[in-house]
């Protein structure tokens, strides 16, 4: 899977390519034993055919996920066939498509929404979008990028695969696509070309950004802390990194007599290249990675991805992200005295958790907490971005994530909404119960809407087959296509079973739960009662009452 880390051209002895069709978006490994574990979208995809949605509507898009966004166009084609597969759905359909992308998935679909602008003449930009994208669901988005790239291109991230860390990061910085991921400044954009920043008396990389003020005046950058602190020897006259026999004794010496300097990088200067410029006298396969970074994404003609990005210009835009989950937000680096791959190790980790921040050592960590945390992968600052899509006045509710009859319901209407600040909803929960809080637009622009939905203990990497996030996309879409629908969303107030598999026993009571929607009723082959609870009414009858 390799690629040439420079021009990105395939191992001369094995050329990869994506899957295509549904199958390469259901599972990763298909298999009896494999095939649950590396599911993806497959579990929406059966709730789509089981509610009616005909197989060949669903269309899937994968992309070569190694590749930076440039090389997929001009290697793949991959946005002209993306514009073509929109155009040919309406052909075939007769009306817009439902767009659904998950993690770095939402980053492609954004790179495509830019190149679009380039490919149509500006006043038919618009309606393109209008005639061909009716609602666009990003879920899981890191819009302001995450920490975990910066772990997988210094110590390597294994995701659980039989592999050791530094054969990880070694794939990892072969890869255009590494640096997409990589955490920014919400205060820095690209529009303009000049800015001024130095590094040890030269002038940074020639494809500039334009920090705000509040860049250099807050502390944090828009973080929550300090991404990275490294500690780097002091000998810096050595042609390169440090191998086992040549220079550890040096490195060990310096350390014992407290020499190593000890240096922090915000997320601007990871994503404009000070962090990997810093380090390459120690590191010299770190080249590789500052030349991608200024060629790919610096110098990408369409924009800089590494930038904050505004709400799309899409009708119905919903934005759907787990929160409270202990999530990596900084780490402590050190040199190992290890060739590469394995010249880096974490000494330490901070972690962003219950609205708190904490070190894995239990040392003090400086630094502003985000009011909540993140999903396990991506932080809170970074999902929640698209809270600033959100118009001047928003409604919030928020319910169970479970069954209910709404008696567990709050709900505030009319918040104001400051663009650039969180809203925190003055609500309360009760322990053990885990919630999905939905901000909606009460106040927006004519013919748009936005919607947060935030759920509670939600995994970056498991969120697109939880049973409610499915139960949730279907109500809206339900409510969407109907043309009996009243309201501006779908109603919060109750959630019933919809499925057979969502009735269950009630073993306190000894009979089936919902008895109003749910009944005992066996078939040959039941093996627990559970099983044999099923719906009284078709589903299509019980949809009604969303309306």
């Amino acid at each position: 899977m390799l690629l040439e880390p420079y021009n990105q051209t395939d191992h001369p002895e094995c050329k990869s390519r994506p899957d295509s069709g549904l199958s390469a978006i259901t599972e990763l490994d298909p298999g009896y034993i494999t095939g649950p574990l590396s599911s993806v979208w497959k579990e929406w995809v059966k709730w789509c055919v089981e509610f009616g949605i005909e197989a060949n509507a669903i269309i899937a898009v994968p992309y070569d996920w190694r590749l930076p966004p440039s090389m997929l166009e001009e290697r793949d084609l991959y946005f002209h066939k993306l514009k073509l597969t929109f155009e040919t759905a309406l052909k075939l359909r007769g009306g817009p498509s439902l767009v659904f992308a998950h993690s770095m998935g939402n980053n492609v679909f954004r790179y495509f929404l830019e190149w679009l602008k380039l490919e149509i003449a500006p006043k038919h930009y618009i309606q393109w979008l209008d005639e061909h994208i009716h609602a666009y669901f990003a879920v899981g988005a890191p819009l302001l990028g995450s920490t975990e790239a910066v772990r997988a291109a210094l110590s390597g991230t294994t995701f659980g695969l039989p592999v050791s860390e530094g054969t990880a990061r070694l794939m990892f910085n072969a890869f255009g696509s590494s640096l997409w991921l990589m955490p920014f400044s919400k205060y820095c954009k690209a529009d303009n070309i000049y800015w001024k920043h130095f590094f040890e008396g030269k002038v940074c990389c020639p494809h500039r950004q334009q920090c705000d003020e509040a860049e250099y005046t807050s502390e944090y950058s828009g973080w929550p802390t300090d991404l990275v602190i490294i500690e780097v020897p002091s000998v810096r006259d050595m042609g390169a990194y440090p191998s086992i026999m040549d220079i550890t004794e040096n490195i060990t010496s310096s350390m014992e007599c407290g020499k190593p300097t000890l240096l922090s990088f915000s997320a601007r200067e990871v994503s404009d290249g000070t962090l990997f410029k810093t380090i390459e006298d120690y590191d010299p396969q770190i080249k590789a990675l500052v030349y991608q970074l200024e060629k790919y994404y610096q110098g990408d003609p369409v924009l800089n991805p590494l930038t904050p990005w505004e709400r799309p210009p899409i009708k119905n835009v919903f934005c759907i992200y787990g929160i409270d989950s202990k999530t990596e937000v900084g780490y402590y680096f050190a040199p190992s005295g290890k060739p590469y791959p394995d010249n880096w190790i974490i000494t330490d980790i901070i972690y962003e958790f219950e609205g708190s921040l904490l070190s894995r050592s239990g040392n003090s960590v400086s630094g502003k907490p985000n009011n909540s945390s993140g999903d396990g992968t991506v932080s809170y600052n970074s999902l929640s971005w698209c809270k600033n899509w959100l118009g001047p006045k928003v409604n919030i509710t928020r319910a169970p994530q479970a069954e209910h009859d709404g008696s567990d319901l709050q709900t505030v209407m009319n918040i104001d909404h400051h663009h650039g600040q969180d809203i925190l909803p003055n609500m309360t929960r009760s322990p053990h119960v885990k919630y999905i809080t939905y901000y909606e637009d009460a106040e927006s622009l004519p013919g748009w809407r936005t919607a947060v939905w935030e759920l509670d203990k939600a995994n970056h990497r498991n969120i697109v087959r939880m049973p409610v996030l499915m139960r949730e996309l279907w109500l809206e879409m339900w409510h969407d296509m109907h043309p009996e629908s009243k309201s501006k969303f779908v109603t919060k107030a109750f959630r019933g079973p919809l499925r057979n598999e969502d009735c269950r026993w009630d073993y306190a009571k000894a009979r089936c739960g919902f008895p109003e929607h749910c009944e005992y009723r066996y078939i040959f082959g039941d093996v627990h009662l559970g099983m044999s609870c099923r719906l009284k009414n078709t589903s299509t009858n019980l949809l009604q009452q969303y309306l």
